[in-house]
């Protein structure tokens, strides 16, 4: 590939289908009696109100199943189990969930459920041991999530020792609870239970939860720092024998699409526009035809010693460490901006200058 036209266009567009393909989707079953605090819940954890009264599409009589355009992560949601059919819906519950999870199709199945309990109350109630019951047999992990944790006085062993099957059992509170004028309970535990989950979901699953969660940061950047790992790798297969530096354009869409993919883990809204302008605007090119000589001197510069290389030879050692350099830059900035910004939806220009200004130190 002629290092002086790599065309952007289409490595985007094969950047952009291969990011969302291998980021997945992931299936959250939630259920437990009105009042537990269930789409509180669901939307402290993710991006985007997913749990919007109103918005979910009935799956049964019984459930719903609730997505949001652009997030990897469906919730699924039943009746409350108070209510005098609960029998009806824990019979409706196991079909349904057995003919989902019968698919070929992995990212349809239901991965997890979090079954919701109130603190306040301090009463297992037998609808609630006859669902676990259900899930257990039909294969679904379980998170118990004891809602609007003020006070324990001991609740939580005690649902650990009935729950004895669960995952694991997990105080939240999803917002602040306000006791009187002097006394505030944060939110708490939605960490944990996030870190919980992301241990009994299916490896395929385990980007778009991360993906589509909004506590937890730790969780982006650990999927990405294998998706650069594994760039690195095949960049260094591209550069497997020594090529001349003017040929050194074969890594140029390994860098794009180890980008597309980052930022899909990341959450963002990973369009072909939003891509070309990130990629584009951070190399400083203008043009659909990205400057590849350009762009592979420029982070040749972020490795000690490697600058000389221009004119010579790019072996694999050197583009393996130019694509970690860059995936780690890029994460770091993700990470930073994330963090700073967690409820702001950032822009392809803000994150290029941010990365751009991050390169440009890296290199002094």
């Amino acid at each position: 590939m002629p290092i002086e036209t790599v065309n952007i266009a289409n490595i985007v567009q094969s950047a952009v289908e291969k990011a969302f393909s291998e980021r997945g989707f992931v299936n959250v079953l939630v259920i437990g009696k009105t009042g537990t605090g269930k789409s509180t819940l669901v939307n402290a954890v993710f991006n985007g109100r997913i749990a919007e009264t109103g918005q979910g599409r009935p799956v049964t009589q019984r459930m719903k199943r609730y997505t949001k355009e652009g997030s990897p992560v469906s919730i699924y949601d039943t009746k409350g189990l108070e209510v005098a059919d609960y029998k009806g819906i824990l019979n409706d519950l196991r079909t349904k969930v057995r003919e989902i999870n019968r698919s070929d199709r992995p990212e349809e199945h239901i991965h997890v459920a979090w079954l919701c309990i109130a603190e306040g109350a301090r009463r297992i109630e037998a609808a609630e041991l006859e669902l676990m019951k259900v899930l257990e047999d039909i294969d679904v992990p379980v998170v118990v999530a004891i809602t609007t944790a003020v006070s324990d006085q001991g609740f939580q062993a005690q649902v650990r020792e009935a729950f004895h099957s669960a995952s694991n059992v997990v105080r939240v509170n999803s917002e602040p609870y306000v006791m009187d004028e002097a006394a505030v309970i944060p939110v708490k535990g939605l960490d944990v239970l996030v870190d919980v989950t992301m241990e009994v979901v299916p490896e395929g699953q385990k980007s778009a939860l991360a993906a589509a969660q909004r506590v937890k940061v730790d969780h982006k950047v650990a999927r990405s720092h294998s998706v650069v790992a594994t760039a690195a790798a095949l960049a260094m297969g591209a550069g497997g024998v020594p090529v001349p530096f003017s040929d050194a354009a074969a890594i140029v869409p390994v860098q794009v699409g180890m980008i597309a993919s980052i930022s899909a883990i990341f959450g963002l809204n990973v369009t072909t526009g939003f891509l070309t302008t990130l990629v584009t605007s951070s190399l400083g090119s203008t043009t659909g035809t990205l400057a590849g000589r350009a762009l592979v001197g420029s982070l040749l510069k972020l490795i000690p010693g490697a600058g000389s290389i221009v004119g010579g030879v790019v072996s694999a050692s050197v583009a393996g460490a130019l694509t970690t350099a860059f995936g780690e830059a890029y994460i770091a900035v993700l990470k930073q901006l994330t963090t700073e910004n967690p409820d702001r939806e950032l822009s392809a220009h803000e994150i290029a200058q941010a990365l751009k200004d991050r390169l440009t130190v890296s290199r002094s």
